[in-house]
């Protein structure tokens, strides 16, 4: 490759244009190739970066919905012991029950 300015320029100017050695078809061959070089690099430094620094944004999402969870869980869990609670004890049933009414045939 030919020098550059900076890196962003391969993406405006083809370095390859002027040399004597190529065809305009090998000169934008290659020129493609090192834009498609370049936003490979900055792909790779970007995810370089989230995989590194942990999102704050989504982590304190995350904090405030397993709070939320939290509280979900607990609502159910005394929801879930109230209505254990308004049944009916089933031994007070049993002392009552009388066997006339019952038609089962038995062997």
């Amino acid at each position: 490759m030919t020098s550059q300015g900076s890196p962003n320029d391969i993406l405006t100017t083809n370095p390859y244009e002027s040399h004597p050695s190529l065809t305009p078809l090998e000169a934008s061959v290659l020129w493609e190739y090192a834009k498609l070089a370049h936003n490979v690099r900055m792909v790779t430094q970007k995810t370089r970066l989230l995989n590194e620094e942990p999102d704050k944004a989504m982590l304190a999402k995350l904090r405030v919905l397993e709070k939320k969870m939290g509280l979900v869980l607990t609502l159910f869990k005394a929801s879930v012991w109230g209505v254990i609670n308004e049944q009916p004890d089933p031994s007070i049933h049993n002392q009552s029950y009388s066997d006339s009414n019952d038609m089962t045939i038995r062997h």
